[in-house]
């Protein structure tokens, strides 16, 4: 009879509500980030070798390419010095600016979307 007790009182144990809860992880899609190609433009008066240090020094490409994308920009009046995030691309355009005026020539830099990236 003790044992019925006890398995009556472990019946009412076990009855009692208890709730398990269940989580299941969800691993969440980190999106890439949009890229934008920073484009420097041709103009008549900005010297060569300002535009070769301008692309070392600032999208610090070494002395062969930085004078192969100028001979780009000069013959076919533009070329893509990198692909970069928002706000790096912004963040170059804004140095290219700030060193042409500073050293008083016009060149102009522009970015736009990478549609290879999208």
């Amino acid at each position: 009879m003790i044992y019925n007790k006890n398995k009556q009182n472990r019946d009412l144990y076990s009855d009692s509500k208890t709730s398990t809860v269940t989580q299941t992880k969800s691993k969440a899609k980190i999106k890439k980030p949009s890229m934008y190609r920073v484009i420097l433009l041709n103009d008549d008066y900005t010297p060569m070798e300002f535009v070769v240090w301008l692309l070392q020094n600032v999208f610090f490409l070494n002395e062969q390419l930085s004078n192969q994308l100028m001979l780009k920009v000069h013959t076919e009046g533009r070329g893509i010095c990198g692909v970069f995030s928002y706000d790096i691309a912004q963040t170059k355009q804004a140095q290219v600016k700030q060193h042409a005026e500073k050293n008083e020539h016009p060149l102009e830099c522009i970015i736009e979307p990478d549609d290879e990236t999208s």
